[in-house]
């Protein structure tokens, strides 16, 4: 738990213009990032917590996990998809990263721990072999809640939010996108379509089109084209305080690209019509307990040995 430090205990601090950094012996968390720290454990109830699965056919020791939160008197509750909106203190999303996704949409504003139960994992906290470990840990408040900055996409539909990317992509057929930023048009797009995710969404859809690998407290957006028909294309960091509007200048009727976000089909785009993207007044709240959970992440899921 983030303690106040004894007399005799040794503290660092060591402040840059991204990061504010403490460090403390009794704490296994060496430092906060506190820029995107929403709360330490301390501020944070653990009385109602919620179960996602990643699907209904699998299998998990709930019973196990329910004696462990009737200690501290937690109730924890399975989730099914008619609970959407329900106020909980935590979700515990076990599968892959496609779960912990879902569970930041269909619970926004309320903090998530991830297990892994899929085949990647980058924004998992820890393996389904590690969840006894991991629960000890989060009752004993030995936890820090990382933010990650959230995707606002507008377009002819309403408005949808994007923790990894938000992606216009054609199935067969080039199509040509302009891309403006703040106004200011700064290319065409000749290819499969365009990508625009978070530093999150690094390790994601970007991971395959070559983008770079950000630090998910970076707050950023990362535009890059797919399968562009120029060799001279590269990926483009852009501030958080940009506003992308993409315009679909040319496609075929009869093969609308699909709008997808957080890799879920959520409508089609014709010629002429456009899409509006800035950063969302939601903030996504991951639970991890290593400080360098990223590369730890980053380490074993692409093998870096």
């Amino acid at each position: 738990m983030f303690a106040a430090p004894n007399p005799g205990d040794k503290v660092v601090v060591a402040v840059t213009p991204a990061r504010l950094a403490t460090s403390h012996r009794s704490s296994q968390l060496s430092y906060l990032q506190l820029s995107n720290i929403a709360q330490t454990a301390e501020m944070l109830p653990l009385k109602t917590i919620g179960v996602l699965l990643r699907d209904d056919e699998q299998s998990v020791p709930l019973e196990q996990m329910k004696i462990q939160f009737d200690r501290i008197g937690a109730r924890l509750q399975l989730l099914d998809r008619t609970d959407h909106g329900v106020k909980l203190d935590l979700v515990i999303a076990m599968g892959g990263d496609g779960t912990v996704l879902r569970a930041l949409d269909e619970y926004p504003g309320q903090p998530v721990l991830a297990i892994n139960y899929g085949t990647v994992g980058f924004l998992t906290a820890g393996d389904r072999s590690d969840l006894d470990k991991v629960l000890t840990r989060l009752i004993a408040g030995d936890f820090a809640i990382s933010e990650r900055l959230i995707l606002r996409c507008d377009f002819s539909g309403g408005a949808v939010h994007a923790v990894n990317e938000v992606v216009v992509r054609s199935a067969l057929r080039m199509i040509e996108l302009d891309v403006f930023v703040n106004e200011t048009k700064i290319r065409t797009i000749r290819g499969d379509g365009v990508i625009v995710g978070t530093a999150t969404g690094s390790t994601g859809y970007l991971l395959s089109t070559g983008a770079p690998l950000v630090m998910p407290d970076v707050d950023c957006f990362i535009l890059d084209g797919i399968n562009e028909y120029n060799f001279s294309s590269r990926a483009l960091i852009l501030s958080p305080d940009t506003t992308i509007r993409i315009h679909l200048a040319q496609a075929d009727d009869d093969q609308k690209p699909r709008l997808i976000v957080d890799g879920k089909s959520v409508g089609f785009i014709a010629a002429g019509e456009e899409i509006v993207l800035s950063r969302s007044e939601r903030r996504a709240q991951l639970i991890f307990f290593e400080e360098n959970y990223f590369f730890h992440n980053l380490s074993s899921r692409l093998s870096w040995h």
